[in-house]
């Protein structure tokens, strides 16, 4: 376990997700984000990697910007590539369930109003990066709370492909995030600007939001 954690142990023996969810909900009343190293729980990081590194360069498409008619590809701004989690292999289903309980964990915890989720592998080929950007805009009311969880074991500390989370749009210098395995990363979307850099080798990670109902003639947008 995280010794980072052994702070939030209840009385009542509760379980390893009781235990890191109260941490990262106390994270994100107090400072808006959270960063676990190596934390994901083994029953949910096991089969998601394994699922990982057994995919198929196929089963990875470019990466862009923006949603449905607006989404276009940039290679100045990112060059990752991505594959949606639906669910439909076991692995995903280990994936979606346990942030299903997050979700609902964070939503009696500090009343989000968390409504949906969606998320995807991403693999940044060496040299691939993103550049600094929001994951949602001021009064969008789209994604609220952004979570990303590294899948690279034994990731050397220069080999770069940090991710740098900015407290502003003034701030320089970011927190900087080391890939490595099991590390959670969770932040409000519309607060933190942050960027990926360039790594040496390839880079694997789960990116996902957590998002509002916003929908119009029920039809919840956006859609993938």
């Amino acid at each position: 376990m995280n010794t980072n954690l052994a702070q939030y142990l209840p009385s009542d023996n509760g379980t390893i997700d009781d235990i890191l969810f109260t941490a990262i909900a106390s994270d994100i009343r107090a400072k808006g984000f959270s960063i676990q190293p190596m934390a994901l729980p083994d029953a949910v990081l096991t089969p998601v990697v394994s699922h990982n590194q057994a995919m198929l360069q196929s089963q990875f498409s470019q990466a862009g910007i923006g949603r449905s008619l607006d989404f276009q590809q940039n290679n100045f701004v990112r060059r990752d590539e991505i594959s949606w989690i639906t669910g439909e292999s076991e692995a995903g289903q280990i994936w979606l369930n346990w942030t299903a309980k997050l979700q609902t964990f964070l939503n009696r915890r500090l009343f989000l109003g968390l409504f949906s989720f969606e998320s995807h592998f991403a693999h940044y080929p060496p040299g691939a990066f993103y550049k600094r950007h929001y994951d949602a805009f001021q009064g969008q009311a789209n994604r609220i709370l952004s979570i990303v969880v590294y899948l690279n074991p034994h990731w050397p500390l220069d080999a770069g492909g940090e991710l740098v989370l900015y407290q502003d749009d003034q701030d320089v210098e970011g927190i900087k995030v080391t890939p490595a395995l099991g590390t959670i990363v969770t932040f409000l979307s519309e607060e933190f600007p942050h960027e990926v850099l360039p790594a040496q080798r390839d880079r694997y990670s789960i990116a996902g939001w957590f998002r509002l109902n916003t929908s119009i003639n029920n039809q919840i947008d956006p859609s993938r």
